[in-house]
């Protein structure tokens, strides 16, 4: 171990110049080597006596076991008045250690003359003052707890607690009906016979609890295996790490694992351990020096298996607890709701912007990785190509046709698009001149007279390009940026930041037009479309988002008075007609006595156009009418499967679920 050396000599005689003195040499000697840690050159200042009494080999063992166990470093020596018709010299010693600073007292450094050399008379007191020969030094941990993840409710997403490791005492369970024992384990807890196999054999002393899994407390395999009364199947409490036992928060929550060589490479603090557990994902992981405790220890001398001195105690720094503003009860409405399908959701409370739900789909459940994985979970992972590991509420995707929203209400506030004017439309492409050459515009709808309730509700593309030329693209950018488009959205957890296009400008009509309907190079996260559309609910105004909640938190604007009143009361009925019109889009959403506003969106993803690319699905809903909730949701892959107007029946349901 690499020491920082610190000695110091404060002698009751003033010495003048570097002292010539034997006994002040061999002290000098004494402390460098000891705080250097040079074990082996310590005991050659050892007398001939003390080396009949230790060998060289043990007391380098004792002295290298005991100080690097309580990780010594920064030594201090104050030395007394030399005894000189004793010949002893007193001192004092300070060094740091794993529980903190010791300052011990009262040593006595004895010494004899052997071939005109002074010889020290070592003994187990050199170690630590009240030390005797055959003490030893112990150290026991102080296990701090780790802080608890807790949603608005103040239940417990992630918590300590105790687990149960289910294994076998082997001279037991040897005995008799081992293969149909082994048989029935594996079946009830869907682990190989193999695996169970291995770890028996593996197994050195058949006194020895061989441990196979470890499961939550309340595991209804517990209750099954105490009923199957297996002679040698035995259980014992552990301690760990318990979280919501669903695979609606895991991607969110993370997990704890133990700590890598690389990551204890980095702690400099020396605050973990080789035994340490540390968040490896989500929220454990990007609040960890928040969440982790720090363990306390003491060091102490223990006689004939009693404790007879406590050296040193520092009591354990337990974590802090993470309070969201998330609703657990909302978190796994949405993600049941999309039934596994890939993609994302976050839900808003319009009125504060406190994040709801924050979904991402595939997930996993956290306690696998905290218990154990079973054989089905580990197949059906690896069918789905391991898709639960990817954070997709955190990711960004093209919003298609939802963006309109945006585009409608910066024409409005800027006075270049007037909702009754009514265009005329003919055919499924347009572009405005031929220096486009053969690139178009296409929708999907075929009316031929079009105002902006009509192109809302039938999400008409070539109407919203027409408006985007019309304001110009720094109009447009500034009216993206007024609904968070390009705002660093600061929740709590790393979100990636949405962009307008991928240089942050809009050069050339063709990607200005684009943009206007959602298509383009604009990309944002379900977050950003959650809060725009919650704009409609709360007079015009976007909350600042949060999800991690300071004990001094307060709800802000972000957004003042975005969309003026005469402008959001134009946006909230054609919004509305959207769902509520039966030829609206969104028109599978409606839900009686709701005022849900909303828009569907159909992102297509290619490289060029003429191409045929995969499609995710979007739909944005807000409630008017209580402004409980805005909700944004993207499917990947839609052509394959649900098709947007699936997305929209999952969104509905989450309202339905919600509100009753």
């Amino acid at each position: 171990m690499k020491r920082i050396l610190s000695v110091l000599l404060l002698c009751i005689v003033i010495l003048t110049g570097c002292s010539s003195n034997a006994d002040e040499l061999l002290f000098k000697n004494f402390t460098e080597t000891l705080s250097g840690g040079d074990y082996a050159a310590l005991y050659q200042l050892l007398s001939e006596e003390s080396k009949q009494r230790i060998t060289e080999e043990e007391f380098v063992t004792k002295y290298k076991s005991i100080y690097s166990g309580i990780k010594a470093t920064h030594f201090t020596f104050e030395m007394g008045e030399i005894d000189h018709k004793n010949d002893i010299i007193p001192f004092n010693l300070t060094m740091d250690t794993i529980a903190g600073t010791l300052k011990l007292k009262d040593f006595a450094l004895p010494f004899v003359k052997e071939n005109k050399e002074l010889k020290i008379l070592w003994s187990e007191s050199l170690i630590f003052p009240t030390m005797k020969r055959g003490d030893k030094v112990r150290i026991s941990t102080k296990t701090a707890n780790r802080g608890s993840i807790l949603d608005r409710n103040n239940e417990a997403l992630a918590t300590d607690g105790d687990l149960i490791s289910v294994g076998i005492h082997p001279a037991v369970f040897e005995q008799e009906n081992e293969a149909e024992k082994i048989a029935k384990i594996s079946e009830l807890l869907d682990i190989s016979e193999e695996t169970i196999t291995k770890k028996l054999k593996a197994n050195t002393n058949k006194e020895y609890f061989v441990p196979l899994v470890d499961l939550l407390p309340d595991a209804k395999a517990l209750v099954i295996l105490e009923s199957l009364n297996l002679d040698g199947v035995i259980k014992q409490a552990k301690h760990g790490r318990i979280y919501k036992d669903s695979e609606a928060f895991g991607r969110l929550l993370g997990y704890i694992r133990p700590i890598n060589e690389e990551e204890l490479s980095k702690d400099t603090e020396g605050i973990y351990t080789a035994q340490s557990m540390i968040g490896k994902s989500g929220l454990e992981q990007v609040y960890e020096t928040t969440l982790r405790g720090i363990n306390g220890y003491e060091i102490y001398i223990e006689r004939e298996g009693e404790k007879v001195d406590t050296l040193i105690s520092k009591e354990p720094e337990n974590g802090k607890d993470i309070h969201l503003s998330l609703d657990s009860n909302l978190q796994q409405i949405v993600y049941d709701s999309m039934k596994g399908q890939k993609g994302s959701s976050t839900a808003v409370d319009s009125t504060t912007g406190e994040v709801l739900a924050l979904v991402s789909s595939p997930s996993y459940n956290s306690n696998w990785f905290t218990t154990y994985m079973t054989k089905s979970v580990q197949q059906q992972r690896e069918a789905i190509g391991y898709e639960d590991e990817k954070n997709r509420f955190a990711s960004l995707y093209s919003p298609g046709s939802t963006f309109k929203l945006i585009t409608a209400a910066t024409g409005l506030e800027n006075g270049t698009l007037n909702p009754n004017e009514v265009k005329t439309i003919n055919g499924s492409t347009w572009q405005p001149n031929r220096s486009w050459g053969n690139y178009n515009i296409h929708r999907i709808n075929d009316q031929t007279s079009i105002s902006l309730k009509e192109a809302i509700k039938y999400s008409d593309n070539i109407y919203f390009a027409m408006n985007a030329l019309a304001m110009g693209s720094d109009a447009l950018i500034q009216g993206a940026n007024n609904f968070t488009i390009g705002s660093d959205l600061n929740i709590g957890y790393p979100i990636k930041e949405s962009q307008i296009s991928n240089s942050g400008s809009l050069t050339g009509d063709i990607l200005l037009a684009d943009t206007g309907y959602g298509q383009g190079e604009i990309l944002v996260s379900t977050l950003n479309m959650a809060l725009a559309y919650s704009s409609l609910a709360n007079n015009g105004s976007i909350m600042s988002p949060h999800l991690v909640l300071s004990e001094d938190y307060q709800s802000t604007v972000l957004k003042d008075a975005i969309i003026s009143e005469q402008n959001l009361s134009i946006l909230q009925a054609d919004f509305q007609a959207v769902v509520n019109d039966a030829d609206g889009t969104g028109h599978l959403a409606k839900i009686n006595g709701v005022q849900l506003a909303g828009k569907t969106g159909t992102a297509e993803i290619k490289s060029t156009q003429g191409q045929t690319g995969s499609e995710n699905g979007w739909f944005v809903a807000t409630d008017l009418g209580s402004s409980k909730l805005s909700v944004a949701m993207v499917v990947e892959d839609v052509q394959e499967g649900v098709g947007t107007l699936g997305v929209v029946k999952m969104v509905k349901e989450v309202f339905v679920n919600y509100l009753k």
